[in-house]
């Protein structure tokens, strides 16, 4: 088996990356509907938190994108 290289370190580094952000999204996006619904925010609270988390998952899905882009290119 052969070590990985530094692209390879980046990679990995990159994906565990992507990794928590989706976990602290979809984490903050359930607290904080569930901490609306208890407290009784306004709604327009509850949209604010669905487009942070919309935001947060299409960042993670652009860099898994270009990650697997990367590790593809890396093959040829």
């Amino acid at each position: 088996m052969t070590r990985p290289t530094p692209s390879d370190k980046l990679l990995a580094r990159e994906a565990r990356h992507v990794a928590v952000v989706i976990v602290v999204a979809m984490v903050g996006w359930l607290g904080a509907q569930w901490l609306g619904a208890k407290l009784g925010w306004d709604a327009s609270y509850a949209f604010l938190f669905d487009l942070a988390a919309l935001a947060a998952f299409f960042w993670a899905l652009v860099v898994t994108w270009r990650i697997w882009q990367r590790q593809r290119d890396a093959g040829k």
